[in-house]
């Protein structure tokens, strides 16, 4: 008898003290994210969210931090040989992958490899590689043909990063998708708990080793300051808004701009902006087939689109937004809107006229309408009125952005599985030179989803890559404005930014291009 009474005392002793001096209860992040996780290979896709879920699962060698600086990440140190043409790297102390194997070096140039067959700046700089080779197990080297300023920058870039995957991972054929998701980052994914449509789980690495500088950007120290983050499906975002102030969820990384009046009027929600450099619309033609296989007829959309119907028609406020010619953003180094003045004005006879140079003879072209991501879902349609009324048929279909992102990858003639136009963003910093803006890639087959080809412009870029010279890079950039205004690779429909909502418990978003969840904290 004393006995159960001793122990009912102790429980009702241990129920009356704060729940911290017991046991330590984890915290769990729940975040509703722009779109939902259906691919998880951040290599074979562009895609924002997958890239996103990339950087929860690896590491980077390099990472651009809060003021786009290059920093070492995986990287210890670095040596660089007079002649520019020998570059060594160590890897720090302490990685490990979530398997609980050691990082080498080895991994590092498995990895390297299959991303310089995905990535448009990875393909330039292994244009250049002459070997890459593991040194030991934790150094490794690139030896170049010729020597070349791109090496850091494409180690760093911000989205497309090479991340670093276990050798027998990396292994995998470019163009098929990973099927094993280790990685050595701040969290582990569950893949047992990933459901598609419902949920994506991530873990905090408690081995994680990170670095010793302050979290800046996507650099500096990764501290997973969470136990467990939870990315929620939620497509209708008025549901995802009455989910933050119900306290269901946490954060929404970007709500839709006509829900910021109700955000604001909450007491216990917040509106930041952890990206101050904003994103661009592209609208990305089809090269491989008829109509947009004939530059003229790519031209005829410069002359039909504007950018103010896209921007008020999806976010609405001008505070948010920028009309801008400058094909490397408006505030960028590289800003000019050279071949660009009389674009985007909706001259629908100057787009007739080109339509009827380039032969356009009435086939319906197919565009590609994301129904699910708010940031996007009003542009096809304002698309497709604007492409009417300067004499094209349009095919409009529907689906979400996931099964858009694999349409996309379809080299497939449009009547048969595959398409001729779609919309996208890009972040402001990739899109602020010739070599972060992927879309400028004209290499053909080896070239992003729309396939461009263009020896001119592929000369260009490459031009643009090995001058040290600014005036000289200047120089070279308006040529290359000059020629997409002649040999289109896409349209550029404005800049915007969004803001994040969190509830006020909520703290600690870096501020970066990329949404990142190392530094946040929930009281």
């Amino acid at each position: 008898m004393v006995h159960r009474k001793a122990l009912a005392w102790l429980a009702a002793a241990a129920m009356s003290l704060p729940m911290a001096s017991v046991a330590q209860q984890p915290t769990t992040l729940r975040v509703v994210m722009h779109s939902d996780l259906k691919i998880l290979d951040p290599i074979w896709t562009s895609a924002f969210i997958v890239r996103n879920h990339g950087y929860m699962v690896y590491d980077t060698l390099f990472a651009l931090d809060g003021e786009l600086r290059i920093k070492p990440q995986m990287v210890e140190k670095w040596d660089v040989s007079a002649d520019k043409l020998i570059w060594t790297f160590a890897l720090r102390d302490g990685l490990e992958f979530h398997d609980g194997k050691p990082v080498t070096a080895e991994d590092v140039v498995a990895s390297l490899k299959r991303w310089s067959v995905r990535d448009t700046l990875g393909q330039m700089l292994w244009a250049k590689v002459d070997e890459a080779a593991a040194v030991d197990d934790k150094t490794f080297r690139l030896t170049l043909k010729a020597p070349t300023g791109v090496v850091l920058q494409a180690l760093a870039k911000p989205s497309g990063n090479p991340f670093i995957m276990p050798k027998r991972v990396a292994e995998t054929p470019p163009g098929d998708q990973i099927k094993e998701f280790v990685g050595s980052g701040p969290f582990i994914f569950k893949a047992d708990e990933w459901k598609p449509g419902d949920r994506t789980v991530y873990v905090r690495n408690p081995k994680y080793k990170p670095r010793p500088e302050p979290a800046s950007g996507l650099a500096g120290g990764k501290i997973a300051k969470v136990d467990r983050i939870e990315w929620i499906a939620i497509p209708d975002q008025q549901t995802a808004v009455n989910a933050l102030q119900a306290g269901e969820i946490d954060i929404i990384e970007a709500p839709q701009h006509d829900l910021y009046p109700i955000l604001k009027k909450d007491r216990n929600v917040e509106l930041v902006n952890p990206s101050k450099w904003g994103n661009q619309y592209i609208f990305r033609f089809n090269h491989l087939h008829k109509p947009f296989d004939n530059a003229k007829n790519r031209q005829a959309m410069l002359y039909a689109l504007n950018q103010k119907d896209f921007l008020d028609g999806v976010i609405g406020d001008p505070d948010y937004y920028t009309l801008c010619k400058a094909m490397f953003v408006c505030g960028g180094p590289y800003e000019t809107t050279v071949g660009f003045e009389d674009k985007y004005e909706s001259n629908y006879a100057k787009a007739r006229d080109l339509l009827k140079e380039g032969g356009y003879d009435g086939t319906p072209v197919v565009l590609l309408h994301s129904t699910d991501l708010y940031a996007l879902a009003n542009t096809a349609p304002i698309a497709k009125s604007i492409m009417e009324r300067a004499g094209m048929k349009v095919d409009m279909q529907s689906m979400d952005w996931q099964t858009l992102v694999a349409r996309r990858a379809k080299k497939d003639p449009p009547d048969k599985g595959g398409w001729n136009l779609m919309i996208t963003s890009t972040s402001g910093p990739d899109a602020l030179d010739p070599l972060a803006l992927g879309f400028l890639v004209a290499t053909c087959d080896k070239a992003p989803f729309g396939w461009p080809c263009d020896e001119e412009l592929v000369r260009l870029r490459a031009a643009f890559a090995d001058e040290t010279d600014e005036a000289r890079r200047k120089e070279i950039v308006e040529k290359i404005q000059l020629r997409v205004a002649e040999a289109p690779t896409h349209a550029f429909l404005g800049q915007f930014s969004s803001a994040m909502a969190r509830r006020k418990t909520v703290s600690g978003n870096v501020t970066s291009p990329v949404t990142v969840f190392w530094n946040v904290e929930k009281r």
